[in-house]
Formats: structure tokens, sequence, C-alpha cells
């Protein structure tokens, strides 16, 4: 006759979102998101960073002006295996003074995604599900690999209602209010 082992009440986990999201921040390491329940290394490229670089700097003197700061810090995605660290997300300045841990994407304004050879289809499909889902209102993907850019707004359910673009680089993509600027893509 055999007997499964006795597990320790403290290592029981009642809550494995909780306990995944709790491995991310603690163990491993501040470069990893989770995405659809896998944890998932980042380590972003030169070319990727500067790519993100590109479209921080057009943004920086617009968002002094309007209270906001951008930065590339935790998104969680509560009752979801998903923790994203989005490559640029820009939010008020108050609440991210404030916020030690995570952000929720509804309390973005806007979140920016660049893709890589190994990251492309996730950021082109399942985080923009999912930020949408969650209430992201304006969804920037800037895709190196098909070098266009899209505008994701009017978040829900499904995902986001609206699709602006692909526009290819070298043209301009208007950012509606609170921004109004046209960013120049000519650089990515």
């Amino acid at each position: 006759m055999s007997t499964a082992p006795r597990v320790p009440p403290e290592y029981t986990v009642s809550d494995p979102e909780r306990a995944l999201k709790y491995a991310i921040q603690h163990i491993a390491g501040d470069r990893a998101e989770i995405i659809e329940g896998v944890i998932t290394p980042m380590s972003p490229s030169w070319a990727h960073e500067s790519a993100a670089e590109i479209v921080r700097r057009q943004l920086a003197p617009r968002l002094a002006s309007l209270g906001l700061v951008s930065g590339s810090g935790n998104l969680d995605l509560p009752g979801s295996e998903n923790w994203y660290i989005p490559d640029l997300a820009v939010v008020p300045a108050d609440l991210a003074s404030k916020t030690e841990g995570a952000l929720l994407p509804d309390q973005t304004l806007l979140v920016v995604e660049v893709t890589s050879p190994s990251n492309a289809e996730t950021d082109r499909t399942v985080k923009r599900r999912r930020y949408g889902q969650y209430g992201a209102p304006l969804y920037l993907l800037v895709d190196r690999q098909t070098r266009t850019c899209t505008l994701f707004s009017n978040p829900g359910q499904l995902g986001y209602g609206t699709e602006d673009g692909p526009h290819p680089f070298g043209g301009p993509v208007r950012l509606p209010a609170p921004f109004d600027l046209d960013l120049d893509t000519s650089g990515l």
C-alpha cells in the first residue's frame, strides 16, 4: 500500500496565480515576464532598445507638460497568468511616484511594444488582445520585422476595436489626445 507524501501546509499553494507572480518578482529577476503562464526572460537587443528610445524621446516633451511619465515598469493582469514589462508605458506621474509594485493596463495612457524576432508574434497577437481586454486605452505596436507601426484603440472584452495602420516606417503615426502629436517613424 502506498501513500502520497504529506505536504506541509506552508508549502500548499492555494492561489497559483499569486504564487507564479511572486516567483517572477522575487526569483526570476527584474527582466522577466509571464506570458500566458510561461515565464519568459527578457533580453532586448540594442536595436530593439534604440527603437523604444526613438519613441520615448519624441513623447518626452509632451509628457512633461501633461504631468505624465514613461518607463518600462511592471503591468499586472489580475485574474490571469500574465505579468508584462512593456517596452514603454505612459502613466500619470503622481501614480507612478506612489506605486512600488505593478500598475494595471487601464492605469496607462499608452503602451508601446517593439517586436524582436523572438517575440514578434506574441506582441502582435497575445499582448494586443490582453492589453485591450485589460483596458489600456492605446497600444502602439512597433513591428521591426514588418517595418510598420500600428496604433490600436477602443479597448474591450475581445481586444481592440480600432486599428490605425499598419503604417510603413518613414511616415508619421498620429497619437490622439492627450498626446496630439505625429510620431516620426523614419528613424525606427
